[in-house]
């Protein structure tokens, strides 16, 4: 693999959700569950997820942080036309930029508009407050890309490796979908990683942790991971594992699985 190809692959994706309504709890989020598995599809992995909220300095200094990296960031939220959509505006903000109406934003919100009239919900005369006060979701960071709404027409937009899409899973998940296939094809499958875990009883997570440490030093690549449970209904119990390339991670999970054993633990509850 050369380099390029190598800093290809090792691009960060990262997902940011943006809503005071997910840090109220009047909603529950479900973006992040469906992007790891959208990304597991393609052989990618996310590296970071962080909720914030609508306040627009607080969306501006976290997208300016954002864009001063490498990462292939989707954002969810913020976008529509109402006061508390300002996502498009704290962009433009980060980045120094214009706000501008978007040429093909605002021939697809003339023509959801028409569909609309043609249904019997509303007009198509653009002139109206409405559909003026609708034309302002064309309005984005100057030289961003639509990205296509297949629910209905009013699109996201992407500028500098950032997606931004709508709050609503029925819109953003298939936006997500079209960007990692359209933009990121050549992300997908970079390297082939598997994961592997057991379940360890009888076990102090402090007597397994310097085997830990030693996959880590003797496979780089391949981490290995500890996740204490104190049993619910069971009995409490460490689930063990290691994950990275397939060869190394089995050399790692064979070492593992015997330190296990040399330090007393039990594969299966008494």
């Amino acid at each position: 693999m050369n380099t390029a190809t190598q800093n290809m692959a090792a691009r960060k994706v990262r997902l940011i959700i943006v809503g005071d309504e997910i840090l109220s709890g009047r909603r529950q989020d479900k973006h992040l569950s469906k992007f790891i598995e959208l990304l597991s599809q393609r052989g990618m992995q996310l590296a970071g997820a962080e909720i914030i909220s609508d306040d627009r300095e607080t969306i501006a200094a976290t997208l300016a942080r954002s864009f001063a990296t490498e990462d292939v960031v989707f954002s969810c939220g913020g976008i529509g036309a109402t006061p508390d959509d300002q996502t498009r505006q704290a962009a433009a903000q980060a980045l120094a930029l214009d706000l501008v109406l978007h040429p093909e934003a605002e021939r697809l919100i003339t023509e959801r508009c028409a569909d609309n009239e043609r249904r019997g919900q509303g007009s198509a005369d653009m002139s109206l407050p409405e559909n003026q006060q609708r034309l302002q979701m064309g309005v984005f960071p100057a030289g961003a890309e639509i990205v296509p709404n297949s629910y209905n027409k009013i699109p996201g937009f992407f500028i500098k490796d950032h997606t931004f899409m709508p709050g609503f899973p029925v819109m953003a998940w298939p936006m997500m979908e079209w960007t990692l296939d359209t933009r990121y094809g050549y992300l997908q499958h970079q390297s082939q990683r598997v994961e592997h875990s057991f379940l360890v009883f009888k076990l102090p997570e402090s007597r397994i942790t310097p085997a830990l440490e030693e996959i880590e030093r003797r496979w780089p690549g391949v981490k290995a991971f500890s996740l204490p449970s104190m049993g619910g209904t069971g009995q409490p119990h460490i689930d063990l594992g290691v994950k990275g390339e397939p060869d190394a991670a089995a050399q790692a999970l064979s070492y593992l699985r015997a330190e296990v054993a040399r330090a007393g633990g039990e594969l299966s509850p008494s």
